[in-house]
């Protein structure tokens, strides 16, 4: 992946911020406010199609309760120890599923994007690549993929492998063969779909998810109350462990930042993963006030702007590898000042030096 930059600004969804997340013109958008990688969510249709949304339960994306049509498909499922009522794309196939248009997930925060409800339909992941070549080559450079594999276990427990589908999938696109002009990243919270991939070869760097409690679904299937938590995999021996199976790890963003009585700084879990030869990916940075750590808030309005560069800034202080944004063009600012005030820090600059609510 040598021909990405460091860090890698990865648009979340595309770039939900401006347009509904997973559709073509967001991952465009993405890319064209400068996202060195995209991130597309990927589940299953009852034919076995990889379809890019963030869950498999799709009301709140899509405009299928409105739909007539399908009302008698709504159901109520136990998903990853989750009892979830809804619509679900595994009891739909795919050229049904193409019939739908994408909706705006948080219209109260996202008035812009909301804006754009209804026109766009959803997308397969082979949508995706085609749009993540005809943006590289738009713009003249490499775009990476970053696939989060969700909720694997459950398909799998259905009948549709999503290593298999996957693996078959890239197969046949040829998709991340080549490293440097088409860099692919595979992540997901279940370590085991994981190492699945790996052992059908498939070509990628290989990202496990990190909650900042819990524990992992796949091995809560398994091994019930024994299975080992999140937590347990963030000890110096825990990450030893893992960059024996894996390539790097993505946290949220809240572990990496320490909220002490004298101020806001970085922790020291990228300093003790790199030590243990992981790469280290943080999700989600956002610019509204709902979303930002407390020191970084600007008023009362949840949906309102913070100071957002403070806290980008902050984050990436902490040895990021790669982090995920819903505002790419947001994430670049971050990338910059981040390292003008690395180039200055001689100069003794905190976070609260860098003028960034907007």
């Amino acid at each position: 992946m040598d021909s990405l930059p460091n860090p890698l600004v990865i648009g979340h969804r595309g770039a939900p911020g401006y347009r509904p997340e997973h559709t073509d013109s967001s991952y465009r958008l993405a890319v064209a406010l400068g996202a060195d990688a995209v991130e597309p969510d990927l589940v299953a249709s009852k034919d076995g199609v990889l379809v890019v949304r963030h869950e498999n339960e799709i009301s709140g994306t899509t405009d299928v309760a409105a739909r007539a049509e399908f009302a008698d498909r709504r159901t109520t499922k136990r998903v990853d120890g989750h009892e979830l009522t809804g619509w679900f794309t595994e009891d739909f196939t795919w050229a049904e599923l193409s019939t739908l248009t994408a909706r705006e997930r948080i219209p109260e925060v996202r008035t812009v994007s909301a804006g754009f409800d209804g026109t766009e339909g959803i997308l397969r992941f082979a949508d995706l690549v085609a749009v993540v070549r005809s943006a590289s080559g738009a713009h003249r450079r490499p775009v990476g993929i970053v696939a989060e594999v969700k909720h694997a276990d459950y398909f799998a427990s259905i009948g549709l492998p999503l290593d298999r589908l996957l693996a078959e999938e890239l197969a046949a696109l040829g998709f991340g063969t080549d490293p440097d002009a088409e860099p692919l990243i595979v992540e997901s919270f279940e370590q085991s779909v994981l190492m699945a991939l790996q052992a059908r070869r498939v070509q990628a760097e290989f990202v496990y998810l990190i909650e900042r409690s819990g524990r992992p679904s796949d091995l809560v299937a398994r091994l019930g109350d024994s299975a080992p938590s999140y937590a347990d995999a963030m000890t110096d021996a825990g990450l030893a462990a893992l960059a024996l199976e894996v390539d790097a790890i993505s946290v949220d963003k809240a572990m990496l930042i320490d909220l002490g009585d004298d101020g806001a700084r970085p922790t020291d879990l990228v300093e003790r993963a790199h030590a243990a030869g992981l790469r280290v990916y943080t999700w989600t940075l956002r610019p509204e006030n709902r979303f930002l750590a407390p020191p970084f808030r600007d008023g009362a309005d949840p949906a309102a702007v913070g100071r957002w560069l403070e806290e980008f800034v902050l984050v990436l202080s902490s040895g990021v590898d790669g982090f995920f944004v819903d505002q790419a063009d947001l994430g670049v600012a971050a990338r910059s000042a981040a390292g003008d005030r690395a180039d200055h820090r001689d100069g003794g600059a905190r976070p609260s030096d860098v003028g960034g609510s907007a």
